[in-house]
């Protein structure tokens, strides 16, 4: 048998493995995800801070998240396969740079997120991937900077804010490997 025969017959033979699934091997980013959830339920997020919808604005942006990067399917009823809570526990806002005159340059907004991810049993689904052992919450952390003399504001800064969270949030949904 020629020599390219042989090598034909091995790529041919490797393809057949990997289409049948051999070693457990998938394609695509379905396999990133936990193939036994396939609804996901958010209700709307609570908020510790005094300004008004921040909770609605990441809640918005984690269910577009999740609809964009994920296989999941969210859903508005609670008997979902799994469930997605979040509180916002902290926003502040610091100058970083100031004029002379002590007018603020420029200004950091910070906001901090606890995030719970469990399915119907109650077991927590979100692991962080630094650790081995299973928090009984997640935290996320995101910082957006905002110039008020170029006319952003802070809520321009905690849309930027809300916005890496909810990427943060639910890329944290992918499975550990």
């Amino acid at each position: 048998m020629p020599r390219s025969s042989q090598i034909g017959l091995l790529i041919t033979a490797v393809f057949v493995a990997m289409a049948t699934g051999c070693a457990g091997y998938q394609i695509g980013t379905r396999s990133l995800y936990r193939p036994d959830i396939h609804t996901v339920y958010v209700p709307m997020f609570e908020s510790d801070s005094l300004r008004r919808n921040l909770g609605e604005r990441l809640t918005e942006a984690v269910v577009k998240e999740i609809e964009l990067k994920t296989p999941y399917k969210v859903v508005h009823r609670p008997d979902a396969d799994s469930v997605l809570t979040a509180r916002i526990t902290t926003e502040t806002k610091r100058v970083v740079a100031e004029q002379v005159d002590d007018i603020p340059r420029n200004i950091e907004a910070d906001l901090a997120v606890q995030v719970n991810w469990y399915d119907r049993r109650g077991e927590f689904l979100m692991q962080n991937s630094q650790f081995n052992f299973t928090p009984l919450e997640f935290s996320v952390a995101q910082t957006a900077d905002f110039t008020p003399e170029g006319g952003q504001s802070v809520a321009s800064a905690h849309q930027e804010a809300i916005q890496r969270l909810a990427e943060q949030i639910v890329s944290q949904m992918e499975s550990r490997w």
